[in-house]
């Protein structure tokens, strides 16, 4: 799929530390609860670590209990897309940034209301930008 944003690996590589290069772009993951955001309640948005897309808001986090940062709901719904995750003998949705296809965690149907959804999101994929005041 051809994506908005779109850098050699090389590139990708250098703009990102170790941790974020192995989450976004090779689809891994943080440990439960070792997270830079997984307990953080500060007021801004959530951007792409790797192109700065807005993807979730603050005002939609909430403490699920599982060690990573979870909203339930994306800010831009036009800029987080799923995939089916075949991985480690699982079925799962895998959320990816639609402007640069960076994986950024999975979304699972057990979340609060309005959406009942849950989209556990890797610290690593994301960068908060505080809201000023």
């Amino acid at each position: 799929m051809a994506r908005e944003v779109d850098k050699p690996d090389a590139e990708w590589r250098r703009k990102l530390s170790d941790l974020q290069y192995r989450v976004t772009r090779e689809k891994g993951t943080e440990r439960a609860f070792t997270g830079e955001y997984w307990d953080v309640w500060d007021k801004g948005a959530y951007n792409c670590v790797c192109c700065g897309a807005p993807l979730f808001r603050s005002e939609h986090k909430f403490d699920a209990g599982c060690g990573w940062p979870s909203f339930w709901t994306a800010a831009e719904p036009d800029n987080v897309e799923s995939a089916v995750d075949r991985s480690h003998f699982m079925v799962r949705t895998e959320v990816l940034c639609h402007q640069c296809g960076a994986h950024l965690g999975h979304v699972f149907e057990d979340g609060p209301q309005p959406t009942g959804l849950r989209y556990c999101i890797n610290s690593a994929s994301i960068k908060l930008e505080k809201n000023e005041g």
